[in-house]
């Protein structure tokens, strides 16, 4: 987008309407968990209602957390969403390190783990080269794997360079992508549940019938039901991440005191109702036991796959893959022209580097963040630990998170002269819990995993010596 005023020097233009809001929230969120999380979560849990439940339960924190941040959203429409906004509340040093685990591992590694997705996808249509096994086995420090299935790495840092060149472009260049790929999957997903909840193998009896291993030992465990359904939401949770970021391009959304609460609530809700109509289809259509033995005959097997194969023979694959390939693709670029504005925030105030609080002249969009952003998640794709990513990505983003959430209460307290005209739906009751839930996923993440744990809190605070020395530095 070129701006239209020479006599002011670049700055981010106020491209989004409350449509285009919506469409943002829902494409940052709906990605490639849709499809894929219901068999670990049946793993855990071999119970269909209770895998429903923990969909449903992970759905209503994540309102929670939307009904609460959308008032901080009317009170600070500023770019950066979350850095912004626990900067005003808790200071320099909580917002920096927000920021800073955005860009090490909590944005950063959701944009390589969804890009790298769309490349598996990719590689149902088009076999994606491998080098020799020699070659793919060696390691870094015993945990990263950058040569393993190179070709689909590949792939994926294609995927991101090119959606960050389109976000350069501009803003409305890198929506207009956003919101034809998110109407796309929306309509793919409800024709899966009408075809599924209206085909004559999908029936009550699947759906009530737990798996011949019922109840797991892990109810028999020291975190016992709790714990499992906790575990089991996390998965949830990697569906639903991406819930907050919103937030972070406030500053280019039109009449954000009031589109952003409505966008924030109504692209939520969408996506909870799609995401438990889903799920729900693929455990109505095929019993629970049918399900895990098909997704573990072999390690790349999709849930989704399996049910689709049941319902329409077999191309199951190519229509799930098909559909990976949209979902993704409209999730990552959303998490790219998003995210990006977290490190130009940081910038402008004095901590992040320099160039990153730069506007590209011509378009108006921070390209220097977009480019920095863009090869750190490259990097993060050729780590090759995934699953370790994701995992870290949540542990992380939940600390944060609850101190998002617990602000909205501080500040209601300290600061009574601050007016909106959204206020939080339930308040104090809705945040107070979801400040408690993220407690206890946080304690028992790290009692389950405690290596990955101390690991994410490294990658959080990895950013103190750039803290030390940017602290005091001029805002740009």
């Amino acid at each position: 987008m070129k701006s239209t005023d020479t006599s002011e020097s670049p700055h981010l233009l106020k491209a989004f309407g409350l449509r285009m809001a919506i469409v943002l929230v829902i494409s940052n969120i709906i990605g490639s968990g849709v499809f894929k999380k219901v068999a670990p979560m049946s793993e855990l849990l071999l119970s269909p209602e209770l895998v429903i439940l923990a969909w449903v339960l992970a759905g209503i924190i994540t309102l929670f957390g939307v009904l609460s941040i959308a008032e901080l959203g009317s009170l600070f429409p500023e770019s950066g969403g979350a850095y912004a906004w626990l900067d005003k509340i808790y200071g320099k040093p909580v917002s920096f390190f927000y920021g800073w685990s955005c860009f090490t591992v909590i944005q950063t590694a959701a944009i390589s783990s969804i890009a790298y997705v769309f490349a598996g996808a990719v590689g149902t249509f088009i076999p994606l080269f491998h080098l020799s096994p020699e070659v793919e086995s060696i390691t870094i420090g015993g945990v990263l794997f950058p040569f393993e299935n190179l070709g689909a790495k590949v792939v994926a840092s294609l995927l991101i360079i090119l959606l960050t060149f389109i976000n350069i472009r501009g803003a409305k260049h890198g929506g207009a992508v956003s919101q034809i790929f998110t109407w796309i999957i929306v309509a793919c997903i409800v024709l899966i549940i009408v075809a599924g909840l209206s085909s004559a193998l999908g029936s009550w009896v699947n759906f009530k019938t737990v798996s011949s291993n019922y109840p797991p030992s892990s109810f028999a465990t020291s975190l016992g039901f709790i714990g499992a359904m906790v575990i089991a939401m996390r998965h949830a949770f990697w569906g639903y991440e991406g819930w907050i970021s919103l937030g972070y391009v406030g500053e280019e959304i039109q009449n954000p005191q009031k589109n952003m609460p409505k966008a924030f609530i109504t692209g939520i809700l969408v996506v909870i109702a799609t995401y438990v109509l889903v799920n729900f289809t693929y455990l109505f259509v095929m019993p629970i036991d049918e399900l895990l033995a098909a997704v573990n005959a072999d390690t790349n097997n999709i849930a989704a796959v399996v049910v689709i194969d049941k319902l329409f023979g077999e191309g199951g694959a190519y229509i799930v893959a098909a559909m990976i390939l949209v979902s993704t693709l409209g999730c990552t670029n959303t998490t790219i022209l998003t995210a990006s504005r977290i490190y130009y925030a940081m910038a402008q105030h004095g901590l992040f580097f320099k160039k990153a609080a730069v506007c590209h002249p011509q378009y108006n969009t921070p390209s220097h963040s977009l480019v920095l952003q863009c090869i750190w998640a490259c990097v993060l794709v050729f780590s090759g630990s995934f699953d370790m990513l994701t995992d870290l990505l949540i542990f992380a983003a939940f600390i944060f998170y609850g101190l998002v959430v617990l602000g909205i209460i501080i500040l209601r307290l300290k600061r009574k002269d601050l007016k909106t005209s959204y206020k939080t739906i339930g308040y104090p009751l809705v945040p107070i819990i979801f400040v408690l839930f993220c407690l206890t996923l946080v304690s028992i993440s790290i009692y389950e995993m405690p290596i990955h744990s101390m690991f994410g809190l490294l990658l959080i605070f990895s950013g103190l010596p750039f803290y030390l020395k940017w602290r005091n530095r001029e805002p740009a």
